[in-house]
C-alpha cells in the first residue's frame, strides 16, 4: 500500500528551475552500491528536480528602475525612471539598482536618494516600508517624506535642543518615550543635513 502511495505521489512531481544537477548525486549513487549492492538507493531530492532554463536573463533587465514615493498626504514621485535608489533600511542603507531581488524591508528614519545619471535628489523619511518587485519597480511607503532641501537647519536645532531638555525633565515613561523619539528623529535630520 506504501509502495502505491508513492508511485502516486511521486508521479505528480513539481519541476524547480535548477542550472544544473550536482555531480554530488551520482556520486552518493555509486558510493551506495558499492556498500549496499543488494538494496536499491534512496530517492534524493535531485532526483525529483529537472533543469529549467533560468526565466531572468540579462537583456530582459531593464536599464532603469521605476520608483513611486507615496507618504500620506501625497505621492511624491509616480512612476519615476531613475537609476539608482537608496534607502535607510532597519538593516542598514540598501542601494536598490534595475533588476534587485524582490524584498520588502522596513525604514528608519534617514535619508532617501534618488540617483538619476549625475543627479541626486534627497529626502528625508521618518520611517516607512520599502517594497521591491522583481519587475525593476519599487514602491517606498514613507510616514513622512520630505525633499532635504525644503528642511529649515534652524529649526532643526531648535527643536533638537527643544526635546533633549523634554527628555531630562520628562517624569513618566510616556513624556520620556514622546522626548526620546523626538531626539532620535531630529538627531538623525541633523546629521542628514550636515552629511
Amino acid at each position: 500500500m506504501f509502495r502505491r502511495v508513492a508511485v502516486r505521489l511521486l508521479s505528480h512531481r513539481r519541476h524547480f528551475s535548477i542550472s544544473e544537477i550536482p555531480v554530488a548525486d551520482d556520486l552518493f549513487m555509486a558510493a551506495w552500491r558499492r556498500i549496499v549492492p543488494n538494496l536499491d538507493p534512496p530517492k534524493t531530492p535531485l532526483a525529483f528536480m529537472r533543469p529549467q532554463p533560468s526565466s531572468a536573463s540579462a537583456a530582459s533587465t531593464p536599464s532603469k528602475l521605476t520608483i513611486n514615493l507615496l507618504s500620506h498626504y501625497s505621492s511624491e514621485l509616480s512612476n519615476k525612471q531613475v537609476d539608482m535608489v537608496i534607502v535607510p533600511a532597519t538593516t542598514g542603507q540598501m542601494g536598490i539598482l534595475p533588476g534587485h531581488v524582490a524584498s520588502i524591508s522596513e525604514l528608519k528614519a534617514g535619508l532617501l536618494s534618488i540617483h538619476e545619471g549625475n543627479e541626486v535628489t534627497k529626502y528625508f523619511i521618518s520611517s516607512g516600508f520599502v517594497f521591491v518587485h522583481s519587475n525593476s519597480v519599487t514602491d517606498i511607503i514613507a510616514i513622512e517624506a520630505v525633499p532635504i532641501e525644503q528642511v529649515d537647519p534652524d529649526s532643526v536645532q531648535k527643536y533638537l535642543t527643544e526635546f533633549t531638555q523634554k527628555l531630562s525633565a520628562a517624569s513618566t515613561d510616556l513624556e520620556k518615550a514622546k522626548a526620546q523619539i523626538g531626539v532620535d528623529v531630529l538627531s538623525t535630520l541633523n546629521s542628514s543635513l550636515s552629511g
